[in-house]
């Protein structure tokens, strides 16, 4: 059954049949909705309502009724009191005024702009009295007229009863006047002061009550009431009428679902298998109508649609369900197979490509581009005066999009040259962290790029100057420091050794002596070894190294110190061996610097983990300690010269092992980084795995 269905879904015949049944469902809707449009004007909500009481109908019955009552006796009163001008606002009394004003101004002689306002509008009183007399006479018959409009609507109204009054004046369509003589009616609305009676109760349950409600705000309750009641037979004859809008709504309700339902079922299996001759095609089909340009498509939906509207405009309401069937079906069928044209337009991603516009737009720019690019820019400003003129001629029809993109362009090109001139005047100005942003790929956007090359450089020069001359600054105040401070021990104890005769305490300064001067020879060596470091004058000979050898090796010599720190070393090495390509006199130099830096501000009784990982073509040997110092500065401040994780300089080192063991690391092709997490220092040593050239 399954393969029958695939062997048929696609076929022409299917396409056609199912085609078809998709109009008849499109027209069974249209003919649906007319029908509810007919009795109920167009609102499906009577479906939903409960009985009449709880319907829209009743309160449009009741509110045009009292609509027409509160302006009544709100706005108009009585005839007496229009002809008295009571209608008329201070507004539109004005707004007269100032319109003869204005032609006071235009035409009188009498008017002077060189007095001021007050005495022309005098002066313009006092003229054009007879006018102003008129126009507020022509204001009060529009008031008249729409007096005796409302009067004469209400007049021709039998039912429902209703009564309005003010206390003067009475509208009423029946001679009783009592409150109590309308609520003997089986409905009715009553308005008395601030109390109101309605029955039955349910009525103040509906959903759309609250359009009396508006109008009874209306109402001042010291004086104007409202009375409104439905008679039985007026009632009666109502329901009966409203429960027959609600079975013809509710039956062509479940009408437009179904046919909705087909609808949408047809229009997506439609969607599915449209330009395809199976499932599995991937080629898009196309037939005749597909040549026709999507603009021109979609402006001929627009017109079927125009005529359409027109076509059902024109006929009397009585024939409309009748005649909605005929003039629906042919240009339903004709709009759909505009608009499955469409949608395999779309699936070919042709949508936007295959328009009238979007291939004059294409040539256009082909042959622009094609001369812009390979002309100068005199060429491209001669191509731009002389070419715009002929495009505009020549899309004469679509000139508002034209000029727009004219506009476009020209506003970009001035925006972009206005970016860059200010630019240039900051930069100018020393402003040299300003980067030029003009997007594109044009002149002004190579221009833009270039300047803010320039830019990168000299703000890469100022950089690296200013810190230059602070590296220096340090390295004066830092190495002074260092060296002062055994030179100012040994000076201080040769003097007192050259005063002093006790042995005793002669061989206690020569101690000291003996510390300094090591002390500065220390200091000494590790700043010439960093020069050298630095500068790259060492001799530098890779070879194969065993990096777990060399590190376990290098732990057992230094065994003392080790326990002297009292830290207990972790070492994680991988499972087989791994080499690095390096100098391992160097090397060994670098990790001793490293440990050597653990051992004097690492806490005492803490662990130190040497971990060595494979990381594919390098091999990561990294030494996690736990600082004894508060380490408030970064990686890279401690990675210069001199610069100690304890700033107040109390411990012995020179502040250049990293310094150095960096340098070492980098004549070896390899790379040195630290990383401080709160008081976690991590030293990381990356270098070249070793390749055997053989293998």
């Amino acid at each position: 059954m399954d393969i029958k269905l695939k062997k048929y879904s696609h076929l022409l015949t299917t396409k056609i049949v199912v085609f078809i049944m998709m109009i008849l469902c499109f027209t069974g809707i249209i003919k649906a909705f007319v029908e509810v449009e007919i009795v109920n004007d167009g609102d499906f909500g009577i479906v939903f309502e409960e009985d009449y009481f709880h319907s829209s109908a009743y309160v449009r019955e009741s509110e045009t009724i009292i609509a027409e009552l509160t302006r009544l006796l709100t706005e108009y009163k009585s005839e007496e009191h229009i002809l008295k001008g009571g209608t008329i606002s201070e507004d539109e009394l004005r707004s007269e005024e100032e319109k003869l004003y204005s032609d006071f101004q235009v035409n009188s002689r009498n008017y002077n702009p060189n007095l001021g306002e007050t005495e022309n509008y005098e002066k313009f009183k006092a003229e054009y009295a007879d006018k102003i007399s008129l126009a507020r006479d022509r204001l009060i018959k529009n008031e008249l007229r729409e007096f005796h409009s409302i009067v004469q609507n209400l007049e021709e109204i039998e039912n429902p009863l209703y009564y309005g009054s003010d206390g003067v004046n009475v509208y009423t369509n029946r001679t009783q006047v009592e409150k109590e003589q309308y609520k003997t009616y089986p409905s009715y609305l009553v308005f008395d002061g601030y109390k109101r009676e309605i029955y039955p109760k349910e009525i103040e349950e509906n959903e759309h009550f609250y359009q009396i409600d508006e109008r009874i705000e209306e109402l001042d309750p010291e004086s104007q009431v409202v009375y409104v009641a439905f008679t039985k037979e007026f009632l009666t004859s109502k329901m009966n009428e409203w429960k027959d809008h609600k079975e013809t709504a509710t039956k062509s309700f479940y009408q437009f679902l179904a046919f909705l339902g087909g609808f949408i079922l047809f229009f997506l299996y439609l969607v599915l298998v449209i330009g395809r001759n199976s499932f599995t095609d991937k080629e898009v089909h196309s037939n005749p109508l597909d040549k026709i340009y999507n603009d021109i498509n979609l402006v001929l939906c627009m017109c079927l649609i125009a005529l359409w509207v027109g076509l059902v405009d024109s006929v009397n309401i009585e024939n409309m369900d009748v005649l909605v069937f005929p003039i629906t079906l042919p240009i339903a069928a004709a709009g759909f197979a505009l608009v499955l044209s469409q949608v395999r337009h779309f699936k070919n991603k042709t949508f936007l490509k295959h328009t009238l516009i979007f291939r004059l737009i294409y040539m256009l720019v082909t042959f622009v581009r094609n001369v812009y690019d390979s002309g100068s820019v005199g060429v491209k400003t001669v191509l731009l005066v002389i070419g715009y003129p002929l495009l505009v001629a020549a899309t004469f029809f679509m000139f508002p999009v034209t000029l727009g993109i004219a506009a476009w362009f020209a506003f970009k090109r001035v925006k972009s040259f206005t970016a860059i001139q200010e630019g240039v005047a900051q930069i100018k100005d020393g402003d040299i962290q300003h980067s030029i942003d003009v997007g594109g790929k044009g002149e002004f956007a190579k221009l833009a790029s270039n300047i803010n090359s320039i830019t990168d450089g000299l703000k890469k020069a100022v950089n690296s100057e200013l810190k230059s001359e602070r590296l220096k600054t340090e390295l004066i105040t830092n190495v002074s420091h260092d060296i002062r401070t055994p030179l100012t021990s040994i000076i201080t104890y040769v003097d007192l050794l050259k005063r002093e005769k006790d042995p005793s305490k002669i061989e206690q300064y020569i101690d000291v002596l003996d510390q300094k001067s090591k002390r500065l020879k220390i200091l000494t060596d590790d700043l010439f070894d960093a020069a050298k470091a630095s500068s790259g004058n060492i001799p530098v000979h890779l070879t194969q190294i065993d990096i777990v050898s060399l590190v376990t090796q290098g732990l057992g010599e230094l065994n003392d110190k080790i326990e002297d720190s009292e830290l207990e070393f972790k070492l994680n090495p991988p499972k087989d061996k791994v080499f690095v390509t390096a100098d391992g006199k160097l090397l060994w130099r670098s990790i001793e610097n490293v440990l050597s830096n653990i051992f004097k501000y690492a806490i005492k009784g803490s662990r130190v983990y040497i971990d060595i990982e494979d990381t594919g073509n390098d091999i990561l040997l990294t030494f996690k300690n736990i600082s004894a110092y508060e380490l408030n500065i970064s990686a890279d401040e401690l990675m210069e010269r001199f610069k100690r994780g304890d700033e107040s300089r109390s411990s012995n080192g020179s502040g250049l092992g990293l310094s150095i063991a960096k340098s070492l690391i980098e004549i070896q092709k390899g790379k040195f980084t630290i990383q401080v997490d709160g008081d976690l220092f991590k030293s990381m040593i990356s270098l070249p795995k070793y390749k055997n050239k053989n293998a």
